[in-house]
């Protein structure tokens, strides 16, 4: 084997080097994915061998998560318009039409992912976007999901930004059973890019916006104490008392995935933030009942903010109104 005829110095900074572009590069943890000849991303219709996802999914610098198919497919064909790409965002192709688990739709640099709804399907797309950024290379990626959510002593509309996951015991972790064993992650996020967001919001008019701590359940009912389900087995007094806990520890909004999502972002290596407006305040009521058009627009403020945010990370003159 020949040897290096590097200086000590440049040794040194060459080591320096590596270590930092491994680090910008998304991980997986796992090893045995090094020896498999190919890695069938299932549920994506994806795969090492069938597809060159270098060539498809190299330039990919965001990923924006939803739950909704028809949400994710809104944001991407806002995003082709924001980015001011000439032709028809009309013709927008999904990436995974050969499944009906999830859509994704890449315009340039953004990937726009749906997740459907709850832990165990958004747990699952994860795995196979992040082995899909992985294999494809893909280095510097945000990540950002965009959503839904119940607020709890906020306005109906506010925007959540949020700097801690937390479980149904208002404990920042998620808790994965693997072999009979519980596995404890942290769900800490980004806390600069978080305050970034938040910066962002500040430039556009009437977007109310906050940072706060989100509780992640694996219930839309009973796990969230609402009152309005098939089974209710509790009391108002005790649905309120636990909200307002809840707020006195820091919750400012309730959904279903923001735990696995931060845990599992987290020990990746990709910065990760999760933006969800408020659609009602718990402490006030159960069911949603805004009018259409108001939900339509509320759900529209989440894309607004992470639109803007892309365009000025990739240097776009701010023409939001």
């Amino acid at each position: 084997m020949m040897a290096s005829v590097l200086p000590a110095s440049s040794k040194s900074m060459q080591s320096e080097k590596n270590a930092y572009i491994g680090e910008r590069f998304v991980h997986v943890k796992n090893p045995y994915l090094e020896s498999m000849e190919e890695d069938i991303l299932y549920h994506l219709d994806l795969g090492t061998k069938t597809h060159n996802l270098p060539a498809m999914f190299g330039d990919v610098k965001f990923v924006c998560v939803g739950g909704s198919p028809k949400r994710m497919k809104a944001f991407a064909l806002f995003m082709h318009k924001e980015l001011g790409f000439e032709e028809s965002g009309e013709d927008i192709k999904d990436i995974c039409a050969g499944t009906d688990r999830y859509c994704m739709y890449k315009t340039g640099p953004v990937l726009s992912i749906s997740h459907g709804m709850g832990i165990p399907s958004i747990s699952i797309m994860l795995h196979e976007l992040i082995k899909l950024l992985h294999h494809a290379r893909c280095y510097d990626v945000t990540i950002i999901r965009i959503g839904t959510s119940g607020g709890i002593g906020i306005a109906p509309g506010s925007v959540v930004i949020t700097d801690t996951a937390v479980d149904s015991f208002f404990k920042p972790r998620f808790e994965q059973v693997i072999l009979g064993n519980i596995v404890t992650r942290s769900t800490e996020l980004d806390k600069e890019l978080a305050e970034e967001l938040l910066n962002c919001s500040k430039e556009i008019p009437n977007f109310p916006t906050l940072i706060g701590h989100t509780m992640c359940t694996y219930d839309f009912y009973e796990g969230q104490g609402r009152l309005d389900g098939a089974l209710c087995c509790f009391s108002r007094e005790k649905k309120l008392d636990y909200l307002k806990k809840a707020y006195k520890a820091g919750i400012r909004n309730i959904e279903m995935e923001s735990t696995v999502f931060a845990a599992m972002c987290g020990l990746c290596g990709l910065k990760a933030a999760v933006v969800c407006v408020t659609l009602l305040d718990r402490l006030e009521c159960d069911q949603i009942n805004s009018a259409h058009e108001i939900l339509v627009e509320y759900q529209q403020r989440p894309q607004l903010l992470i639109s803007k945010f892309i365009k000025q990370r990739l240097g776009f003159q701010s023409q939001t109104s």
